[in-house]
């Protein structure tokens, strides 16, 4: 089966803490740096979803609008 172009799949273990590691290959891919804030988003159906980080100024924006 051929992968398909610009998707992917990690695994991550969760630690005693609640902390996971995200894959360096991830972290390279998407430019997560240390320090980085990450939003994540859960629906109890369809799991949890780490959206870029570029998308969190987007949404930030449309939360917070004035008007």
């Amino acid at each position: 089966m051929k992968k398909p172009k610009d998707k992917y799949a990690w695994t991550a273990t969760v630690g005693e803490k609640g902390q996971i590691v995200i894959p360096k290959q991830a972290r390279e891919i998407f430019n997560i740096q240390p320090g980085d804030t990450l939003i994540l988003l859960g629906d109890k159906k369809r799991g949890i979803a780490i959206p870029p980080k570029e998308s969190f100024s987007e949404l930030y924006k449309t939360v917070f609008k004035e008007g």
